[in-house]
């Protein structure tokens, strides 16, 4: 038989199940389909009301609670279909005897076992979430850490390889409309027109050493060392240390076949320091170098002939007997051994290269089961 409906203007009082923690109070009160309950704490007293199926079937049901200590006026309240849960801030942090203001338990309010916890099982479970949460901030803190060295890193990265892009781009665009204007002429004056956005270009590019060492690339250190120091000797002292070498042909074909090997390396590297890849690019930047690279090596070497006879008129870089050192130091026959340097370091970068445009380009074997 179902139990008849309170009469209008009364209401009757719901099972209340509590439980607490240091912090807070955990109220779930026995009611179903409740729709809009009206919940407020006022003066440390709680008040609830509201409609829904109890104990006493679909009626009108409230109660209210003078809490012992003070709370937070605010309860959060969540409603489901078959209860309501009340949860209420302490003001201050700690373990109360019992919930009500008044000694005597209100016959309406029971303990919600799925929730209790003693005393001391409670600060366990404080310690153990005050521990997790110092973790978390730890590993926030770690993160956040992280992340703003792997934007710099980027952002530095990112920067370079655009600069290097665009002087190298400016070198060939350059030296592309002085040939077409200037004709012949052109490749006489070479260094003189580009010489010194050449010269920061290289200065900047011993960066690429550092780099790997400071373990902002993962790359090999030793082609890079081979590439730049290569670099540094034939543009500041095979050619810029001798006046006469600065009009040779050969100084074009050296700053026009780096220029262009460069243009598709550094965009490549750009775009790689932001996680983006255009495949023609990859394509490009992995196999221009089989023809330019050793080009450019040959390049190199007739430069470093050409400046053989100019070194030793001059005796430039050459120490000879006596000095206080009683040493004696060639430079022509350095520039003869750098010439047998130069090709091997051609045949360790060859190798290096060959390996990376395998790896990137191959297509990969799929295992079949």
């Amino acid at each position: 038989m179902q139990a008849p409906s309170q009469p209008r203007g009364q209401s009757l009082t719901p099972h209340v199940y509590w439980a607490q923690r240091h912090g807070e109070l955990f109220l779930r009160v026995d009611l179903s389909d409740v729709q809009k309950p009206d919940i407020t704490i006022t003066e440390n007293t709680l008040f609830f009301r509201a409609h829904g199926h109890g104990a006493k079937g679909d009626n009108a049901y409230e109660f209210r609670l003078a809490f012992l200590e003070a709370v937070n006026s605010e309860p959060l309240f969540k409603t489901t279909e078959r209860q309501v849960n009340i949860t209420v801030k302490k003001i201050e942090s700690k373990w109360w005897d019992r919930l009500t203001k008044q000694e005597k338990k209100p016959i309406f309010l029971v303990p919600d076992f799925d929730r209790w916890l003693d005393e001391s099982d409670a600060e366990t479970e404080l310690r153990e979430k005050e521990e997790l949460e110092e973790i978390n901030k730890i590993s926030l803190e770690s993160r956040v850490r992280k992340n703003s060295y792997v934007t710099m890193r980027t952002g530095y990265l990112f920067m370079y390889n655009l600069v290097q892009f665009l002087g190298f781009s400016w070198i060939f665009v350059n030296m592309t409309v002085r040939l077409f204007v200037f004709g012949q002429d052109s490749l006489f004056d070479t260094f003189h027109a580009v010489g010194d956005v050449m010269n920061f270009c290289q200065i900047l590019a011993i960066v690429e050493v550092i780099n790997p060492l400071l373990g902002l690339v993962k790359t090999s250190l030793v082609p890079a060392i081979i590439q730049v120091l290569g670099r540094i000797i034939i543009l500041f002292v095979v050619i810029g240390s001798q006046a006469e070498m600065q009009n040779k042909t050969a100084v074009f074909a050296v700053f026009y076949l780096w220029s262009i090997i460069e243009m598709f390396r550094y965009p490549y590297y750009m775009l790689s320091c932001i996680g983006t890849e255009w495949k023609i690019l990859t394509w490009i930047r992995y196999t221009i170098w089989i023809p330019l690279y050793p080009l450019g090596v040959i390049a190199e070497a007739v430069c470093v002939v050409q400046s053989i006879p100019h070194f030793e008129e001059s005796g430039r870089f050459t120490v000879q007997l006596p000095n206080p050192l009683n040493i004696s130091f060639s430079f022509t026959y350095f520039l003869q051994v750098y010439l047998i340097i130069i090709f091997l370091g051609l045949y360790v970068n060859f190798r290096h290269l060959y390996k990376q445009r395998n790896k990137r380009l191959r297509p990969r074997k799929h295992k079949i089961y």
